[in-house]
């Protein structure tokens, strides 16, 4: 029987990359998955690859900026499968490293209520459910630059430190609910994340990867994808309001 038989989880910005193979990981285990994802046809793809392996899955489109349509994807997750037992928050775009004097107000507002509002929509909505059915795991897709201070623009390091920040505080309040919530740092991971960012600023990314020659290697889709499912399964039944960097030992130095 898979780690995950019976459980059902719910994944955003699934469509593709980190979270693609999150919700491919999951699936293998015996999870039924909610692809979620704002690029419609990703999301589609996605869905069929998985239920042409023989795997329980379904597509909700969503714009996780827009609370109405969190609730209504997770409201569609639990008329479909009945419940939710793991939620994967992924969903995230870039700020074009904008250093903090080339900060454009434009992006600012984009990446908090992406990054961010996402992130509470989905966890205000899912713990009463969690609550209702004696619990469930949350996984928070931090960044290093949620751990560190200048590997990223402005924007996106303060929208991950306070990932991290919720990250604790939900574990504190609702831990001993049975509600775990975890989060994940990655730094380089080869995914088309990078290249979805114009415009770029080039003092704010200069200054982020000046030490990016001490990563000892990129990591993989697959590196991420393995500590999810370490953080869902009974595995870390006693892991509860840790950021885990996953930096090949990047920050550690």
């Amino acid at each position: 029987m898979g780690r995950l038989e019976n459980k059902v989880a719910l994944i955003t910005g699934s469509g593709s990359g980190i979270g693609k193979e999150i919700a491919s990981a999951y699936a293998k285990e015996g999870a039924k998955v909610v692809i979620a994802d704002f690029a419609e046809e990703a999301m589609n793809n996605t869905v069929s690859e998985l239920t042409d392996a023989g795997h329980e899955a379904i597509g909700v489109k969503v714009n996780v900026a827009v609370n109405a349509e969190v609730e209504h994807m997770i409201d569609e997750a639990i008329e479909k499968f009945g419940r939710v037992d793991i939620l994967i928050n992924n969903a995230g775009v870039g700020d074009n490293m904008q250093a903090a004097a080339n900060v454009q107000d434009d992006t600012w507002d984009r990446v908090m209520s992406i990054n961010l509002n996402g992130v509470m929509y989905t966890m205000r909505k899912i713990i009463p459910h969690f609550q209702d059915n004696g619990g469930g795991t949350i996984i928070n897709m931090a960044s290093i630059t949620g751990l560190t201070g200048g590997r990223g623009g402005l924007a996106y390091t303060a929208v991950k430190h306070a990932v991290v920040g919720m990250t604790k505080n939900v574990a504190s309040h609702y831990g001993s609910q049975n509600i775990r919530c975890n989060a994940i740092a990655p730094a380089q991971v080869q995914t088309g994340f990078a290249t979805s960012m114009d415009n770029i600023d080039s003092f704010g990314m200069e200054a982020a990867t000046r030490g990016t020659n001490l990563i000892p290697r990129a990591g993989t889709v697959a590196d991420i994808a393995n500590i999810a499912l370490f953080f869902a399964t009974e595995d870390s039944a006693y892991v509860n309001g840790v950021t885990l960097a996953a930096d090949a030992g990047w920050s550690a130095y």
